[in-house]
């Protein structure tokens, strides 16, 4: 059993030194010469491949250096590499970004997707030094159930009862997230107080500890994995950085609480809003925001005003913003109405879109929020559309061969639509079936359908015209008007000569 006194490391960090006295540090540092030699005998070590004028690094330092401190006691070693002086070895290493962390298990490399603040890279660190479910008795179980901020553990009367597979599966495929345990001692079963098969989440937060409340011995991975993520979520938390994808990957709407942290009734704002974060738990997750810190955020989520406290539901899934009407006080039993309204689909989300422009001169046609529907969604025309942003330096090299490409097909834009939007400034509305990631995305839109096909091919005006003739339903040939008898006009369409 590999599993001993997490709870004393945990609480270690809080007396460990930020950072060390220069040339007392317990961050190893690493080159091309010591690298392997290093890295490879140890069955567990965190390599970090930085560059000294990188402002993440520096951030990290303190809490890298404090890390090492603490888990120098496990044995868990903390390295690092300049990536400056070292530009060969992180090379070899695929670095692209600083700082970069890699595990390292016995010299093979896996990417570390963990926090960058001590404690986090203290507990994913111990979790990485454990077995994926580890062997607990009544000597540790106190300390197990204690030992990180989620702890799942089950109570099984053997160790290959059901579901004890199932189990290992969800903690082999979940271990850098939660801390896994298993005990059949029946002393630690008497000492839990529960009647085995049973599996328990114990948490630093909200309820301690919840025991599964259906069959045990029938749960698979995904009913284990799926209760335990949605444990995992507080009933409402800060949201930042550090923990924001752990809300993106639920799936679940985002309700959003933008405060001052500095404003005295902080607190209360939080509380006020508890219970309503209680009532829809399971269907909408709840957070507050530092609102001056993350400004821009709330301006993405089309709050207006800086005006605190502010209220918004995210449907992340759609990437749609419905927020709380900004000239209003927030109060309770409002903010519970809007939810409960957004659940019932009875809210219109409020789309963000720039004015439409009064005059369509260029050859690219501009699309904003308001009129997508009636200009990419005509079915009479093909239509091909870049999403771009206005600070996106890819966007800013494909404009001028995009505008070669409006010019390209000007003659046929009564079938075929060069298209752009700015995507940051405009809402995509419900009817579109995708969301942007990056920049810039390009969808071509047949005439006659509501389907997107991607672009995913090079950039260069050959290449897009190309893809254009290929994709589009309607004929690209230009039309021809000639006069006919009786001052009457004749529309031919051009081809070339047999």
């Amino acid at each position: 059993m590999r599993f001993s006194s997490v709870v004393k490391a945990a609480s270690a960090v809080a007396f460990a030194t930020l950072v060390a006295a220069e040339g007392d540090s317990d961050v190893l540092s690493l080159t091309a010469s010591t690298f392997e030699s290093t890295v490879n005998p140890e069955s567990l070590i965190l390599v970090e491949f930085f560059a000294p004028w990188c402002g993440h690094c520096k951030a990290l330092a303190p809490h890298y250096e404090e890390a090492a401190t603490t888990l120098k006691e496990k044995n868990i070693k903390l390295a690092k590499v300049d990536c400056v002086e070292q530009a060969d070895l992180c090379q070899s290493h695929g670095v692209q970004g600083y700082p970069t962390l890699k595990v390292f298990h016995d010299g093979e490399p896996s990417d570390y997707t963990g926090p960058r603040k001590a404690d986090g890279i203290i507990s994913y660190m111990i979790k990485q030094s454990l077995p994926a479910v580890s062997e607990v008795t009544v000597a540790n179980l106190e300390e197990f159930q204690k030992a990180d901020k989620i702890v799942v553990l089950a109570y099984l009367p053997t160790p290959t009862s059901s579901p004890a597979p199932e189990f290992s599966a969800a903690a082999n495929k979940h271990r850098d997230s939660y801390l896994f345990g298993l005990t059949s001692d029946p002393e630690a079963i008497a000492a839990a107080g529960v009647t085995p098969p049973a599996i328990v989440v114990y948490r630093a937060f909200d309820d301690p500890s919840v025991e599964y409340p259906y069959p045990v011995p029938s749960a698979t991975v995904k009913d284990i994995e799926e209760w335990v993520q949605d444990l995992s979520i507080p009933i409402i938390d800060e949201v930042n950085g550090e923990n924001f994808s752990i809300y993106a990957q639920s799936g679940k709407p985002l309700a959003y609480l933008f405060l001052d942290p500095t404003e005295e009734k902080r607190d209360d704002y939080i509380e006020s809003i508890r219970p309503i974060a209680t009532k829809f738990k399971g269907k909408v997750n709840f957070v507050w925001i530092d609102a001056i810190k993350f400004g821009d955020h709330a301006k993405s989520l089309n709050l207006a005003e800086a005006k605190w406290p502010s209220f918004v539901v995210q449907d992340l899934e759609h990437q749609l913003k419905y927020p709380y009407d900004q000239s209003l006080t927030v109060e309770p039993e409002a903010v519970s109405e809007l939810v409960e309204q957004f659940l019932a689909g009875k809210l219109e989300p409020q789309l963000k879109s720039q004015a439409i422009p009064e005059t369509q001169d260029e050859s690219v046609y501009t699309v904003v929020g308001k009129n997508f529907d009636e200009v990419v969604y005509d079915d009479s025309k093909d239509v091909f559309l870049e999403l771009y942003a206005t600070w996106c330096g890819h966007c800013k090299r494909l404009k001028p061969t995009w505008d070669s490409l409006g010019d390209h097909f000007a003659g046929v834009k009564d079938r075929l639509v060069i298209a752009k939007i700015d995507a940051p400034e405009n809402d995509l509305p419900p009817s579109v079936p995708f969301r942007v990631s990056s920049f810039p995305t390009l969808k071509f839109k047949p005439a006659g359908s509501r389907e997107f096909l991607d672009y995913n091919g090079d950039r260069s005006l050959e290449s897009l015209i190309a893809y254009v003739e290929e994709s589009a339903k309607n004929s690209l040939e230009p039309k021809v008007v000639v006069e006919g008898e009786n001052d009457t006009q004749v529309v031919f369409e051009a081809h070339d000569e047999l």
